[in-house]
C-alpha cells in the first residue's frame, strides 16, 4: 500500500542534517590533532599523510584496531562523553608502540542510533585530546547512524592507527633473554578493560551509584570508572630513544601474564612479584564485593601495570630515571630467567602478595 507523501530518509530516522551540524562542530577538536605531514584529513573521502622518507632507511608500516567496549555504559548513564575517546586512542596507539612504531594517525568510527551533535562533538574532543597526547594525528573517520539497530542515546566507538617502525628496530620477543629485567609501569586505572564484570559488582551486585562518593577513591564512583585511560605512546618512544628496550607488552583484556607471554620467547620466564606493587582501591573493592577470586581478577584487569617494558639489565636505572621525569608510576617487576628443565612450566609466573591488598 502507498502513502500519500513521499518517503524520506528522515522519516525513517536518519538525519542528513544533524549529521552535517556533527561535523562542523567536532572540526575545531580534529584539526588540533595534527601534524606536520597531515596533507588532507576531515572533510574529505580520504585523509592524505606523507610518509617522510627521509626519516627512513627501511620502514616497516604497523596497524593496530580497537575500541572501548561496555565502560561506554558508564559514558552513556552518566552524560559525560568527552573522556572514552581518550581511552579509544590508548587502546589503539599503546598496541602500535609495543613492536617499537610510531604513531602516526588514527581514524575513528562512531556508530550512534540516532547523531546528536553534541554528543559526537564530545566524543570527538576527547579523541583529539588522546592524540594529541599520543603524538598522532586524527586523519579522519566516520560518524554512521543506525536507526533501528541501535537505541537512540547508545554509540560504540571503534579506530584503527597506523605507526611506523624501522625494519631493524621492530621490538618482540626474539630480543628478550635471560637476565633481562621486566618494569611495570603504573595504569591510571581499571583502563578499559573488564567493565563488564566491574560494572556487575559494584552496580548490580553493590548497588553503588555512580554519583555516590566513595571514600576510598576520594571521589565519586562515575569519576572512578571514567578515569581515562593512561597512554604510555610518547613514554615508551622515549624509552627506546634512551636505553636498550628488548620488549613491551600493553596489559589490556587478559591481564598481565597473558599479555606479556605474548613477547616471552620459548626457553625463558618472566618471573613477576606481587609485592612490588599495591593496585589501586577499585580492584580490591571489586575483589571483595564480588568475592572475585584472584585468578580471575588478574585474567579480567590489569591490576595496576597497564605497560609493562623488557629492558637491558644494565639500563634498568636509566629506564625508571626516564619513566619518572616523565611522570610515569614505575618499578622493577621482576626479570627473565632459564625456564630450566620443566617444560611444562608457564612463559610467565607471578608470586608472592600484594601488601595491603
Amino acid at each position: 500500500m502507498s502513502q500519500s507523501t513521499p518517503a524520506t530518509y528522515a522519516d525513517a530516522g536518519v538525519s542528513i542534517e544533524a549529521g552535517e551540524q556533527a561535523v562542523e562542530q567536532l572540526k575545531p577538536w580534529a584539526e588540533k590533532a595534527t601534524r606536520p605531514e597531515v596533507i588532507a584529513g576531515i572533510g574529505g573521502f580520504a585523509g592524505l599523510f606523507k610518509l617522510r622518507l627521509d626519516r627512513w632507511k627501511e620502514p616497516i608500516i604497523a596497524s593496530s584496531t580497537d575500541g572501548v567496549g561496555t565502560k561506554i555504559a558508564v559514558a552513556q548513564a552518566l552524560d559525560i562523553h568527552d573522556t572514552v575517546g581518550i581511552d579509544l586512542v590508548a587502546m589503539v596507539v599503546d598496541d602500535l608502540v609495543v613492536c617499537g612504531a610510531e604513531p602516526l594517525f588514527l581514524q575513528d568510527y562512531i556508530a550512534a542510533g540516532k547523531v546528536l551533535p553534541d554528543r559526537i562533538a564530545a566524543v570527538v574532543k576527547g579523541i583529539s585530546i588522546g592524540c594529541v597526547q599520543a603524538g598522532c594525528a586524527l586523519l579522519g573517520g566516520e560518524t554512521a547512524e543506525h536507526p533501528g539497530l541501535m537505541a537512540d542515546g547508545a554509540y560504540d566507538l571503534s579506530a584503527t592507527g597506523i605507526g611506523v617502525v624501522e625494519a631493524d628496530k621492530v621490538l618482540g620477543p626474539e630480543r628478550v633473554r635471560p637476565g633481562d629485567v621486566v618494569i611495570g609501569m603504573g595504569s591510571s586505572g581499571l583502563h578499559s578493560n573488564g567493565y563488564s564484570l566491574a560494572r556487575h559488582v559494584l552496580l548490580e551486585i553493590g548497588r553503588m551509584p555512580l554519583s555516590g562518593h566513595v571514600e576510598e577513591f576520594g571521589r565519586t564512583l562515575g569519576e572512578e570508572l571514567l578515569e581515562p585511560t593512561r597512554i604510555y605512546a610518547k613514554d615508551c618512544l622515549a624509552l627506546i630513544a634512551e636505553t636498550e628496550v628488548r620488549a613491551f607488552a600493553h596489559v589490556t583484556g587478559g591481564g598481565l601474564v597473558a599479555n606479556l607471554a605474548r613477547v616471552v620467547p620459548p626457553g625463558v620466564r618472566a618471573v613477576l612479584d606481587r609485592g612490588t606493587w599495591t593496585p589501586a582501591p577499585v580492584f580490591s573493592m571489586i575483589a571483595q564485593r564480588g568475592r572475585v577470586e584472584r585468578a580471575e581478577m588478574e585474567r579480567t584487569f590489569n591490576m595496576g601495570v597497564g605497560m609493562v617494558a623488557v629492558v637491558a639489565p644494565e639500563d634498568v636505572d636509566r629506564a625508571l630515571a626516564v619513566l619518572t621525569a616523565r611522570h610515569v608510576p614505575a618499578w622493577v617487576l621482576g626479570e627473565v630467567a632459564r625456564l630450566g628443565d620443566d617444560p611444562d612450566a608457564p612463559g610467565v609466573e607471578l608470586r608472592g602478595n600484594h601488601p595491603r591488598f
